[in-house]
């Protein structure tokens, strides 16, 4: 019965399509989760080949050449086309692609085939035409270049993977291992994939989005405007700051300090305020073993309550979430 089933049941067809400067994280990524996905009779549910633009060798990132087994044909009976992260390129550097590369993606998603990108793969995607009027993400370091290639497309950097019709994208990295998931869930249930995440020695799934994982370090100011102002605030976000207190501390009146601080930092004094509290209670999160409710006092929220409520909607996770990921003892 095994076996007839192993010969009746077509497996879903998946094409890896390489380009040069492939990150070599990216490019495994799809074999190795959909290539454990089984089903109860541990019968493969995918079949996963990778192929580049005339089946020619490309460079990866890690220091090696990938020298795939199919051409650009190979798109022409997938089910489903996965395009790995790239690290430089014309993609990333100006947002054209190979035409030939361009056709074969488009001809694929006309077919019926479900398009995904990993990383910055959405840079090949945008680049194809396949993304514009379209929810996005890519890796969050990249957010600010794809922006200005690609205008039309609805970029949001802050989470793991958006799913938008047929066309798939993911964040940095390893969150395509998150969107891979995602789709077995999608194509065959929770039980498939929680198989395939412990084969994988991953979680099934993971809380929030990338916004958890972006750096937000200070930025390095002139002593002139409102730094000094900026500089005395950090050091007393335990404490009530008002717009009068920072006003006072640059020696402008509130109108004129309110204007050259979003003139030098983008965003208005309470805004930055906020960003500085919640950077800082992460920065407790991760490196003390304070209770919740005293990051929230050091940090200037006061109250659990309100620090779980800012950290949800900055990152999408609660406070002993974050710290269970990111906390090292």
């Amino acid at each position: 019965m095994r076996n007839n089933r192993a010969m009746t049941v077509r497996p879903h067809r998946i094409a890896v399509l390489a380009t040069d400067q492939v990150v070599g994280l990216d490019l495994g990524t799809p074999a190795q989760v959909f290539g454990t996905a089984r089903d109860a009779d541990d019968v493969p549910l995918y079949l996963v080949d990778t192929c580049t633009a005339g089946a020619l060798p490309v460079r990866s990132t890690a220091g090696y050449q990938v020298l795939p087994d199919h051409g650009l044909e190979l798109l022409e009976a997938a089910d489903t086309v996965v395009v790995p992260g790239i690290h430089g390129g014309p993609p990333l550097r100006d947002g054209t692609l190979d035409p030939a590369v361009a056709d074969a993606l488009r001809g694929a998603y006309a077919r019926g085939a479900r398009i995904m990108s990993i990383c910055t793969g959405a840079f090949v995607l945008a680049a194809a035409g396949l993304l514009d009027d379209r929810r996005a993400t890519t890796h969050w370091a990249y957010a600010d270049r794809f922006r200005r290639l690609h205008p039309a497309v609805d970029l949001d950097p802050d989470v793991l993977f958006i799913a938008d019709d047929r066309v798939l994208t993911s964040a940095g990295v390893a969150a395509g291992i998150d969107l891979c998931l995602h789709v077995i869930r999608t194509d065959h249930g929770s039980e498939v994939a929680n198989r395939a995440a412990r084969r994988c020695v991953v979680p099934p799934w993971r809380d929030g989005g990338q916004a958890q994982y972006i750096e937000r370090p200070v930025p390095k100011t002139a002593d002139a405007g409102t730094a000094g102002a900026r500089e005395w605030a950090r050091h007393r976000l335990h404490e009530p700051v008002s717009l009068r207190d920072l006003a006072g501390q640059a020696r402008m009146s509130v109108r004129t300090f309110t204007r050259r601080f979003r003139s030098e930092t983008g965003m208005s004094p309470a805004q930055w305020l906020l960003q500085q509290r919640t950077d800082h209670a992460r920065l407790l999160l991760e490196t003390t073993d304070l209770t919740v409710d005293q990051v929230a006092r050091r940090s200037g929220f006061g109250t659990a309550a309100a620090l779980r409520q800012q950290l949800h909607q900055r990152i999408g996770v609660t406070p002993s979430t974050y710290r269970r990921t990111f906390h090292h003892p």
